[in-house]
């Protein structure tokens, strides 16, 4: 029979693991590494459009989600903030499982993105793993289709009832999701296009921004399926395709361009995600600490013979 006066034992508070676990979340004793935003092209030309200063307003916003990691950026190409620069003191160093974790600013695999990143490693020497592009991922349609919303182009709120007659001739009726970086790229963006067509109720088809035979494939679907007021959406960060080229590919295939996905709060978290994924696997393969290894516990109920 248990003694009624006594007090409940104690439960400890427990880490969450599998998939209530916070994605955002990593072993403490595996450090903190540098987190580097690799941002593809150069500054100059990011400067031009839709991509000016994004290294430095991502490295902000990803460090309201990261307050305990150093956050630096870099671009592939030029001499003005490179890649280089910033992975020059990540060199390996002991008692570090890793210096940094490079995160490339791409929404899709980039091949002459992630080769200039890995010259980049290669010449400094550092000590750094590289995640994977910030896509496929489903928070990309959201800012696909707040970008649409902001140009006038789709209803704000996801369509719940189909209607007929549409609010204004502005709304479009198609939408074309680009994609840079080969077959690889517009599979991803074939993801986006699913989740975005199933957001607004339209079509909605990726192609190679790259390829204009693709663009214009693509074009003639739409409006065999009786689109008439095409869109463009190009599912990429900035850089990697201006808005000169944009607007000049979408008036030779009869449609309207929409903005780049740029700098955003959604786009940090996803490159928070990509980061604390390798931090993660870092945690499985390094041995959690012994219970020698761990310090002691402190407060009025350790104290020596108490």
């Amino acid at each position: 029979m248990q003694n009624p006066d006594r007090l409940p034992p104690r439960d400890l508070p427990r880490r969450r693991s599998g998939r209530h676990r916070n994605p955002l979340s990593f072993d403490s004793y595996v450090g903190t590494p540098a987190l580097v935003l690799a941002v593809p092209g150069a500054y100059e030309d990011a400067s031009a459009g839709a991509g000016e200063g994004i290294g430095r307003q991502m490295a902000d916003l990803v460090r309201s989600y990261r307050p305990e990691v150093t956050i630096r950026f870099g671009y592939t190409e030029g001499d003005r903030h490179p890649l280089a620069e910033a992975l020059t003191d990540l060199r390996p160093l002991d008692g570090h499982p890793l210096r940094g974790v490079v995160v490339p600013l791409i929404t899709a695999p980039h091949a002459a993105t992630g080769a200039a990143i890995r010259a980049a490693i290669e010449a400094t020497g550092a000590d750094v793993r590289i995640t994977e592009a910030l896509g496929p991922h489903p928070m990309l349609a959201e800012v696909l289709h707040l970008r649409l919303a902001e140009a006038g182009f789709v209803r704000a709120d996801r369509m719940r009832l189909i209607s007929v007659v549409a609010p204004s001739t502005s709304m479009t009726d198609g939408v074309i999701v680009g994609a840079v970086g080969g077959p690889d790229a517009v599979s991803a963006a074939g993801v986006t296009a699913v989740l975005l067509a199933a957001r607004l109720g339209i079509t909605v088809l990726p192609a190679d921004l790259d390829d204009d035979a693709s663009v214009a494939e693509i074009a003639g679907q739409l409006r065999d399926a009786g689109c008439v007021r095409p869109v463009i959406a190009p599912s990429v960060v900035g850089p990697e395709f201006t808005p000169d080229r944009l607007a000049e590919l979408a008036q030779r295939h009869g449609a309207r361009p929409s903005g780049a996905l740029g700098a955003g709060s959604t786009l940090a978290k996803i490159t928070a995600l990509r980061y604390a994924e390798i931090l993660n696997t870092l945690g499985v393969e390094t041995p959690p600490p012994t219970a020698d290894e761990l310090p002691a516990p402190v407060g009025s109920r350790h104290r020596p013979g108490s």
